[in-house]
């Protein structure tokens, strides 16, 4: 339980510090593409606000979800961390849209941008970014992960700025700016359906990527007195934090204290495969089981 305390506080932390970083660069580069005329900058000014929408919320949801376990919430508070994701991805997604609509006119009319004024601010976005994304980038709860991507996503999306910037600087080319809006945006997308994809899972109780439940089913069998295994179910909180519930056959007469040790060696052997919290029902062999 300490750790995983532990594991949020930091988290909650990392968050905060690129709420902050993420906040104030955008204000200074909504101002920068309104005087640099160029609409990939302004474009991602909106999209690093929207940005900071979501880790203010993701921020919240962090602290949400270190809460300890209720009678309403009798698993606890993980799960919030993964409605982070999902409105971090919406948000994403909201403003991809919003900067291919401002940036297709611009496909058909381009228009020059002021590029040295574009060069600064990219360098600028490129370290502020960058170091918003190294302060997540050991983040393991799938709330960290969503907004590392997409801090990520904008530390690239800040070099591509420098270098449409630095050719359009000396070579005629301005349709650059609004190309690279739309590729941003393109690229934001495709990353943003995985996160989805992985938070619906969660939420619909896919088995979690990584577990292996026929190697479960394996090492427990191997456990002296263990007869079977059946009705196995696996699924997780937030991405991170990973459930079983199971039923073992055992054979006939078994002492209390024999029980004991066969639950102590399962629960050892599935939390090496990544399982946080099991659920063991014993039956025996002639016992009729009715899987919920």
């Amino acid at each position: 339980m300490g750790h995983s305390h532990h594991h949020h506080d930091h988290s909650e932390g990392n968050i905060k510090v690129a709420f902050f970083l993420n906040l104030s660069f955008s204000i200074i580069e909504f101002i920068g593409g309104l005087w640099t005329n160029s609409v990939a900058i302004l474009s991602d000014s909106l999209h690093d606000l929207g940005d900071s929408l979501t880790l203010g919320v993701s921020w919240y949801f962090a602290k949400v979800a270190k809460r300890k376990r209720t009678k309403g919430f009798s698993y606890g508070y993980k799960r919030f961390s993964v409605l982070g994701a999902l409105i971090n991805s919406i948000v994403l997604v909201t403003g991809s849209i919003f900067i291919i609509l401002e940036a297709i006119p611009r496909l058909f009319n381009p228009v020059n941008p002021h590029t040295e004024g574009m060069i600064y601010l990219a360098v600028g976005g490129v370290i502020v970014n960058g170091s918003a994304a190294f302060k997540l980038s050991k983040g393991g709860s799938l709330n960290e992960k969503a907004v590392y991507t997409h801090l990520l996503e904008d530390v690239l999306g800040w070099i591509a700025v420098l270098i449409g910037a630095v050719v359009m600087h000396f070579w005629n080319f301005p349709i650059i700016d609004p190309l690279l809006s739309v590729s941003i945006a393109a690229f934001i997308l495709f990353n943003v359906y995985k996160n989805l994809k992985e938070s619906f899972r969660i939420i619909l109780q896919g088995t979690p990527l990584g577990v292996d439940v026929k190697k479960i089913h394996e090492i427990i069998l191997d456990i002296p007195n263990v007869k079977d295994v059946h009705d196995c179910h696996v699924w997780s909180m937030d991405g991170e934090y990973h459930i079983l519930s199971i039923h073992l056959v055992i054979a006939e007469n078994l002492k209390l204290s024999e029980l004991q040790s066969i639950k102590r060696e399962a629960k050892k052997l599935v939390s090496s495969m990544g399982i946080n919290h099991t659920t063991i029902e014993f039956e025996r062999v002639d016992e009729n089981c009715e899987p919920c």
